[in-house]
């Protein structure tokens, strides 16, 4: 055997090592030391006989009236107003797909203890057996009382779209889909950065998409929300460009974005010739070397997919060392992470009440993340990220996760679009006090 081959084959073992070896802490970590990723504490005394009458019979009678003389009362005296449903039916669970409700459960925890990592929010998984959309809607729409917001996750499209759309027009508390708007958000401010690292305006480039799914359009809609071309945007699916001609494979969501200077079927390879921008939120392994070969000058790539890129940082730099490259994964520059804007989004619209996150809430969140980008990093995210480097360029076009001023940057400014666009029912009256608030939540606990 050449020494060719045995590297080859002790590279493949190292591989299948890490991965059995990443299976079994990953088991044991959800199992031990008891099952799942949270538990429900009291925030009250529960000591004595009194502290129980007063938690529930015959004090707990007392708010109970007073809520029903008046709603609003609900935010004073329960938990409501810091609690959020993460809710699924498990149809598109990450880059498992259609898994089911049940096995969705460890992600929906996950997701819930996300929000009170990062933001202090209260959030409950609620996994529901329910693939068909008109079950789901009439199952979530029941459950305003106990929230003051949800999240729907993980629901495959184009259902996604339709239950988003029906919730928000029938439920009088925030509905947000992150897979679609927290993605979008996260895309839009690394995408700002990394124009103006190229000399490029959103207006003049012309942009491709691969992945007609929630996150793919939600990424395009808020692009050209931000000032890009309609006609000058080129989204593919597993068939090539979307034209408004095209019969296979389409919705009235993809139509939304069928680009009309496209008369025939074409290729995504084909499409991507002088291209500026290339996003993927599909598959891995999908942008060639002659793809990225064939964009423009100073090419800017978003390989998003899941486990794994459409394309990996080492590759894409090999063939183009003139890109900025940003994925899904930690383990390389720019990851773009929507942990980075869902839970500041809610802390805010939950502070302020809103009725429901807008365009204007998320086009703040998306100039909150970018500009603090350029900002110089504080000591404790270089800790947690060792051996980074935290400079403004093509290698650092969006924060880290880590960085304990995404919590204020972003929670204020969605605040402050929230209030001037009229959905907050309670706006914030004096954001400087609301600055330290929110510094003052993510202290450790003495």
């Amino acid at each position: 055997m050449s020494d060719t081959n045995t590297q080859s084959t002790s590279q493949d073992t190292d591989a299948s090592n890490a991965e059995a070896t990443m299976k079994l802490e990953a088991l044991d970590y959800h199992a031990q030391p008891i099952p799942g990723k949270f538990v429900i504490l009291p925030t009250k005394a529960m000591d004595t006989q009194h502290d129980l009458s007063l938690a529930y019979s015959p004090g707990v009678a007392e708010p109970c009236l007073e809520i029903a003389k008046n709603p609003e009362l609900a935010y004073k005296y329960t938990n409501k107003g810091n609690m959020v449903a993460c809710i699924t039916n498990g149809t598109a669970v990450l880059g498992l797909g259609n898994i089911g409700a049940l096995a969705s459960k460890p992600v929906m925890e996950g997701k819930s203890v996300l929000f009170k990592k990062f933001a202090g929010v209260d959030c409950i998984d609620l996994c529901v057996d329910a693939p068909d959309p008109n079950e789901f809607i009439n199952i979530v729409k029941c459950l305003a009382p106990s929230f003051g917001g949800i999240n729907l996750e993980d629901i495959k499209g184009p259902d996604c779209f339709e239950i988003e759309e029906k919730l928000k027009e029938i439920m009088p508390i925030p509905i947000f889909h992150d897979d679609q708007h927290g993605t979008a958000i996260i895309c839009l401010a690394g995408l700002w950065n990394a124009l103006e690292i190229s000399g490029k305006l959103i207006g003049e480039i012309k942009i491709i998409c691969n992945g007609a799914g929630a996150a793919g359009i939600a990424c395009m809609n808020l692009i050209v929300k931000a000032g890009a071309s309609i006609n000058n945007i080129f989204v593919c699916d597993t068939k090539g460009v979307i034209w408004p001609e095209r019969k296979l494979g389409m919705n009235k969501f993809k139509m939304s974005l069928a680009n009309k200077t496209i008369t025939q079927d074409t290729s995504l390879e084909d499409i991507c010739d002088e291209a500026d921008v290339l996003i993927g939120v599909s598959a891995a392994n999908v942008f060639t070397e002659k793809i990225v070969r064939n964009m423009k000058k100073d090419p800017v790539i978003f390989a998003m997919a899941n486990p794994n890129p459409e394309i990996i940082p080492t590759l894409a730099k090999k063939y183009r060392p003139d890109c900025i490259i940003a994925t899904g994964r930690s383990d390389y520059a720019n990851q773009i992470n929507n942990v980075m804007c869902f839970p500041f989004l809610f802390r805010a619209a939950l502070d302020t009440r809103s009725t429901q996150i807008n365009e204007e809430m998320k086009m703040a969140a998306a100039k909150a993340i970018a500009a603090l980008a350029k900002e110089e990093v504080p000591e404790v995210v270089k800790k947690a990220m060792p051996g980074r480097e935290f400079i403004f360029g093509r290698d650092y076009v969006v924060p880290t996760p880590f960085d304990p001023r995404l919590m204020e940057r972003i929670a204020v400014s969605v605040a402050e679009a929230a209030a001037e666009s009229g959905v907050a029912k309670t706006p914030i009256k004096d954001y400087e006090v609301y600055k330290q608030l929110l510094k003052d939540m993510m202290k450790p606990a003495k």
